[in-house]
Parts: C-alpha cells; sequence; structure tokens
C-alpha cells in the first residue's frame, strides 16, 4: 500500500547547522520532524567499502577516475518501507579513523557525518544540490520495493568548505511518491551584490 502523505524533504532548511552541530539531528530526522512523522535510529542501515571512483564521483572530488574513495551506502526506512538510498564519497584522507568508516548501523554518531567532518576539521560551509527523475532500474525497484510505474529522483549533492574543498559527494535515490521536496530561501540579487562589491 502506498504511503498516502509524502514526507517532506526539507531543502536548505534540512542543512542547518544549529540541528547536527549542536543537537543529534541528522538530515533524514530533520524531514521526519518537519513532517510530524516518528522515526527510529535503527531505520538507517549501511555498509562502508573503500572503492574505485567512478568518472562521476572521480570528477566531483577532482580526482582522477578509479582513485580510492570512501563509499558510505545508506538504506533509509519509514518503518518497514524504504524511502531512499544515500551513498556518499569521500576522499580517504578526509575521513579515514572517524566514525563516518565505521560501518555500524544508523547515522555516524551525534550530529551524523556532517558533524564528524566538522570535528575532523573540515566545517561544511555550502552546496550544489540537482535533482532529477528516471525510470528506476530493476535493482532499485527491489531494494526500494516500488510499485509498478513509480519513477525514482535521483539526488546529486556537493558538499564544500568555505575554501571550496569538496567534502562529500552524495546520490540519493528517492521514491518519487514517498517525498515533497520543500525550499524556502531569500531570493538571491546578484546585481545588488555586485555593486556592493565595487
Amino acid at each position: 500500500m502506498r504511503e498516502q502523505t509524502p514526507l517532506k524533504r526539507l531543502g536548505i532548511a534540512r542543512y542547518d547547522k544549529a540541528k547536527w552541530r549542536d543537537s543529534d539531528e541528522v538530515a533524514f530526522i530533520a524531514d521526519r520532524v518537519a513532517s510530524g512523522r516518528p522515526y527510529q535510529r535503527n531505520e538507517q542501515t549501511q555498509t562502508v567499502d573503500l572503492v574505485k571512483a567512478s568518472r562521476l564521483v572521480a570528477a566531483a572530488h577532482g580526482l582522477a577516475e578509479g582513485a580510492p574513495v570512501y563509499a558510505r551506502a545508506r538504506l533509509v526506512r519509514e518503518g518497514a518501507q524504504p524511502t531512499h538510498t544515500l551513498t556518499s564519497y569521500y576522499r580517504p584522507e578526509h575521513v579515514e579513523g572517524t566514525r563516518i568508516v565505521d560501518p555500524t548501523p544508523g547515522p555516524a554518531g551525534r550530529g551524523g557525518g556532517f558533524r564528524v567532518l566538522y570535528d575532523a576539521g573540515y566545517e561544511i560551509d555550502h552546496m550544489k544540490e540537482v535533482i532529477f527523475g528516471r525510470v528506476p532500474t530493476t535493482e532499485e525497484v527491489k531494494q526500494l520495493k516500488l510499485p509498478p510505474g513509480e519513477p525514482v529522483v535521483e539526488l546529486h549533492r556537493t558538499t564544500f568548505t568555505a575554501d571550496g574543498t569538496v567534502v562529500e559527494f552524495a546520490i540519493g535515490i528517492h521514491a518519487a511518491s514517498r517525498f515533497a521536496w520543500e525550499y524556502d530561501f531569500k531570493v538571491p540579487d546578484s546585481a545588488k551584490q555586485e555593486d556592493e562589491e565595487q
């Protein structure tokens, strides 16, 4: 049976530093809180492996294709229902010896991966997200328990420090009917910014 009310997937607000730096909330929990839905930490499983970077991952990190990266792959459920997968890719020098490479199920400790990066001296500053819909693969249909005809929304998230260092590149696969993306942000005025910089 399909979930009738999609989960809110917060846009900018889900990455509020106060959530992961100053409390134990991680992004998927922020979405549940905003949706008024309960959550349990065992609703996220994961594997962590040292893999060869694909062309996409390598380009995001500025590495050669095939360079070693850590892949932290999560399957997130709401109760028994899978909602999405998220695989984050990291340079080994940024995360070796941290909780990010610990395969224990659930978030990577208090505040999740962003807090781990912060504690290691890599405070996140800005992100780029690209989202698009597509037909799921056979494996994704099984993993997400998709009904016939259900599309997925693919997310590519690149996370940067203030000096432009990429500290995470993530690929998420979301069951389209199980999420509603929500963005609330100040409208930029690049002309005004250029005037102020002159």
